[in-house]
This record gives structure tokens, sequence and C-alpha cells, in this order.
């Protein structure tokens, strides 16, 4: 994708974001760390961090070979760590990808892990309820390339948002989000968009249908020309069909929208 640089208006005024190449950067943030794109081994985490017995667990992670680079910006004191992450993630979304593992707070786990472990930078490390991570693919022909935002608020009140992007040497092949991420961002943004699901793949339906029933009472209607296939593989998966509607919004793939 060639540099850009695009204001996007729309937003929110506390926490507006430019574009500086791929990747979203907060207005008015301050560079404190970048690192330009280098090839490593890149492991990133798919569950909250814990350390036990000396040793970094996760339930989950994403690891593979490539081009990691970031940046990590100090924000002016009248925005704060959660808005400037909140701003970041809707803009990756609107530019195309989904969540592969969303948290928030102590669902992260350890800050200090994040910090030290994953991301390496001593300045990110904050209090265990003031942080929040988002892995996300971006889809098409861009689906090996996944984007990490971090923030955190540190013990002097300081709040970052780092900003990192990894392109794989080799094909990631299929990489599903957790459930509890497919739920969070339904219930935060009240839809999910799978551009590259234009048919029921049996792992995604399984995926789905636990997602959707770790909240039995949220109904939702599928849009996309597989929308009617989509709504009968859910309901043999086990969710119930009078949760699940067949809607018309133009989409690529599979959309699926809260019913309020």
């Amino acid at each position: 994708m060639s540099i850009r640089i695009v204001i996007a208006a729309c937003l929110g005024l506390a926490s507006p974001i430019v574009w500086a190449g791929t990747l979203p950067v907060p207005l008015d943030g301050k560079v404190v760390d970048e690192r330009p794109a280098v090839e490593q081994e890149r492991v990133y985490p798919m569950g909250a961090l814990r350390k036990i017995s000396g040793r970094l667990r996760v339930e989950g992670k994403v690891e593979s070979r490539g081009q990691v680079n970031s940046v990590t910006y100090l924000l002016p004191t009248e925005r704060t760590a959660r808005e400037a992450f909140t701003s970041a993630r809707e803009a990756l979304q609107r530019d195309g990808g989904y969540p592969l593992f969303w948290c928030e707070k102590r669902d992260c786990g350890e800050a200090s892990l994040w910090a030290n472990e994953v991301f390496k930078n001593a300045r990110l490390n904050g209090g265990d309820d003031q942080q929040a991570f988002i892995l996300l693919r971006r889809s098409a022909e861009e689906a090996n390339t996944l984007v990490a935002l971090y923030s955190v608020t540190a013990g002097n009140k300081r709040a970052y948002l780092h900003v990192e992007e990894f392109v794989a040497e080799q094909p990631l092949g299929e990489l599903l989000p957790t459930s509890a991420t497919v739920m969070r961002e339904l219930r935060d943004t009240g839809k999910l968009d799978y551009p590259d699901l234009a048919e029921p793949k049996d792992a995604w339906v399984t995926l789905l249908s636990r997602s959707l029933n770790l909240d039995s009472t949220l109904r939702v209607s599928l849009s996309g020309e597989q929308a009617e296939a989509w709504r009968e593989q859910l309901a043999k998966a086990g969710v119930r069909s009078a949760r699940l509607e067949v809607g018309t919004a133009p989409t690529e793939g599979l959309h699926l929208e809260l019913i309020r």
C-alpha cells in the first residue's frame, strides 16, 4: 500500500487519528520510541499474560517470522490512553481487518509482562487496570499482515499508545479469533465483518456458534450472499433459530449485526 496521510475527521473530537503509511497515529502524539522494519520471530499473545514459576504463560498465541516495525506515542495530557486506543482500533477496522484477540484491563493479565516480555519497552509499564490490547488481521491481499495496538497509563499518569505492524514471510493460514473477542467486538461495535468468509466453513461455524452462545439473549442478523446458509449452519451448531435473521446489508463475505 502506498504512503498516505489522511485525516480521519469522523473519529471523534477527543482523540482524532491521522494515518501515516498503513498505520494510525494519534494526533498530537509525541514519538518516544520508533523501531524501523526488521526481520524477526514474533509472538503475539491471544490470552491473558501470567508468569508461573518464572515462565511466561498464555492460553494461545500467533507465532511467525517476518518484518516488524513499531512506534510508541506519548499522548498529550488532555487525551486518555483509552480514547486513543478506541480511535485507532476503529480506524483500523474501517480500513479493513478483524480482531483476533482483544482484551482490556485485568483481562489482559499482568501489564508489566506486556511491556517487558512482549514489546520489550519499559515505557509501557503501567497498571493492570489501565491497559488495552488488540491484535488485528488485515483482509484480502493483506491477510498476512497483523497490526497490534497496546495502550497503557503509567504510574506517573503518562498515557501511551504503542502501534506495531507485522508482515509474515509465509502465509499465516487460518487464524480464528477467540470466542471472548468475538463477543466483545459484537457488544462494543454492534457488528462483525468477515469479508473473506464467502461461504460457511466448519471452523468458523463452530467459533461463531460458541461466541453467540456466550450470551443467549442476543439476536443478530446475517448478511451476505450466503447468509441463509450461514443461518442454517449456525442453527445446526446450537444457536436457536429465533436468534438469527437474514439481513439485507450490502457486504462482502459475512456481516453480522446486533439486533437491538
